[in-house]
């Protein structure tokens, strides 16, 4: 039941109707018997995969609680961590250790075809960073299983995280709400607008990225706008439906967290990940970053570095080698090929790299007299982030590294914006509407140009929007509801969400 399809939307209002018609204190039992019709609406068969990091949670929680031993405190940590991340890894990464071993040994071991859960890493992210907060003592375990089930399923934000903090969701979970009309319009609003990301930008762009990716040989001469193209496909793709999963949260009385902000506007790779997939970054900063870099061997090698290389880098190299775990992880979460072990590397070589030099680059702009603030600087900071990310786009869209390579090479060798216009468009493989398309495209792109660079300034639209005439709402909600399906694609030539399977 994808997050833009009429079943779901047609479920949403049942749930929400009945959420505030029923008493308020069994309001988050209705909301995990909604979170559990959702999962199975996707497949009754996946749904153990559900319970069984649930129910080892849950229990390891409240054991974590219970026994004061600190060796047991910890074997029930690592062991439920090892079942957790062992069932995510046999899924998504078993088929790629195959592949390697044959390559390696010449071996001719089959693969094994799994099902993959919906939503998988986003509930073993969460719940394992809810595990971690109870074994060091940052947050107390939820004695009621069925509670906790709902902090797991909770159904908007299954599918596209973000991932979520039992101390930020329980008691909006669990607490009574009564209905709100400036609550509900303003999360009606942020469904609108991911809609929007999502079906006129994400979609129209995939049909270029697809078609470029897919047979890059043939159009060497638009390797850079394919990447383009895939910038603007995977931000809206992902931000919208993170819109909209915080749109219907909204309904409920829940505010999730954001997941985004302004990524394109960053002006460094560190920056860029402050923006980009905010949730994961947090995790990954809390429950490895921190522990890595606080580690007792971090701090030998720490000690190691400084008598080698001097009191200033050898103090700068733990932090680095820390990133580039980090970002190792991160690489690895989003999928299980060598393109995504060097998209993380890369990124995380970048800001190790940037760590080490930031002496330098400091006298350097000194040097050259460059004014922190002026729009020149910000302009060319935002532009060469841009470009170290598109970069590393390629390693993540391409079907291997060796794609990847050659399209950054066409990509500066070639250039052909003719080929552009013979990419076929809308039904039966005509190019008769590939001009319409690319011109939705254009008139998307400025429009979320104009809305970011206001929410950039501190504008809200949204609260603009909302602060308006009860009739100037209403024209502008009809026109989005009329406009969207009209100048989107059709689901069935786009596909789904790109991350409705992590």
């Amino acid at each position: 039941m994808a997050l833009t399809s009429m079943g779901f939307l047609c479920f949403v209002v049942i749930a929400v109707a009945g959420y505030y018609l029923i008493p308020g204190r069994f309001q988050w039992i209705w909301l995990l018997i909604f979170s559990y019709l959702y999962y199975v609406s996707n497949g009754v068969g996946l749904l153990g995969y559900l319970l069984f990091t649930t129910l080892t949670t849950y229990g390891a929680g409240v054991l974590l609680e219970r026994i004061e031993d600190k060796k047991k405190q910890k074997g029930i940590l690592i062991t439920t961590l090892v079942l957790n991340f062992g069932v995510l890894a046999i899924l998504k990464y078993l088929n790629f250790v195959i592949l390697n071993l044959n390559r390696i040994f010449q071996g001719d071991i089959s693969f094994v075809n799994f099902a993959l859960p919906l939503g998988i890493s986003f509930y073993t992210f969460q719940s394992m960073g809810y595990l971690l907060d109870v074994y060091w003592k940052k947050g107390r375990a939820e004695k009621n299983p069925f509670r906790f089930a709902l902090f797991v399923s909770f159904f908007p934000q299954l599918l596209q995280g973000p991932i979520g903090r039992f101390s930020r969701l329980a008691d909006q979970l669990y607490g009574n709400h009564s209905w709100d009309w400036k609550r509900a319009e303003m999360g009606f609003e942020r469904i609108l607008w991911g809609f929007f990301k999502k079906m006129v930008l994400a979609d129209t762009a995939a049909i270029f990225v697809n078609a470029l990716f897919d047979d890059y040989e043939k159009y060497p001469g638009l390797a850079i706008f394919a990447v383009l193209a895939y910038s603007v496909q995977l931000y809206c793709d992902f931000s919208g439906g993170v819109d909209v999963v915080i749109g219907v949260s909204r309904l409920f009385g829940i505010a999730m967290d954001e997941n985004f902000k302004r990524p394109y506007f960053a002006r460094s790779i560190t920056d860029f990940w402050h923006r980009w997939h905010i949730t994961l970054g947090t995790w990954m900063k809390d429950y490895i970053f921190y522990p890595v870099s606080l580690s007792g061997w971090m701090g030998r090698f720490g000690k190691f570095s400084k008598k080698i290389f001097g009191r200033s880098t050898g103090r700068t190299l733990p932090i680095c080698l820390a990133n580039l775990i980090v970002f190792l992880v991160v690489g690895v979460w989003h999928g299980a090929a060598w393109k995504f072990i060097l998209y993380g590397l890369y990124n995380g070589g970048i800001i190790a790299f940037s760590g080490l030099m930031a002496g330098n680059y400091r006298k350097w702009k000194k040097a050259c007299h460059i004014q922190e603030k002026s729009l020149s600087w910000q302009l060319f900071q935002i532009m060469r982030t841009f470009l170290l990310v598109n970069i590393s786009w390629f390693f993540d869209r391409a079907d291997t590294v060796g794609q990847a390579l050659s399209m950054m090479k066409n990509s500066i060798t070639h250039w052909n914006p003719k080929q552009l216009l013979t990419i076929p468009v809308g039904m039966g493989g005509t190019t008769n509407y590939t001009g319409w398309a690319l011109g939705i495209l254009a008139l998307g792109l400025l429009v979320l140009f104009l809305f970011s660079f206001l929410e950039e300034k501190g504008i809200s639209v949204f609260e603009k929007i909302a602060s308006m005439p009860l009739y100037l709402r209403m024209a502008v909600y009809l026109i989005c509801l009329f406009a969207i399906p009209l100048l989107g694609q059709p689901p069935s030539s786009t596909g789904g969400f790109i991350y409705a399977q992590f």
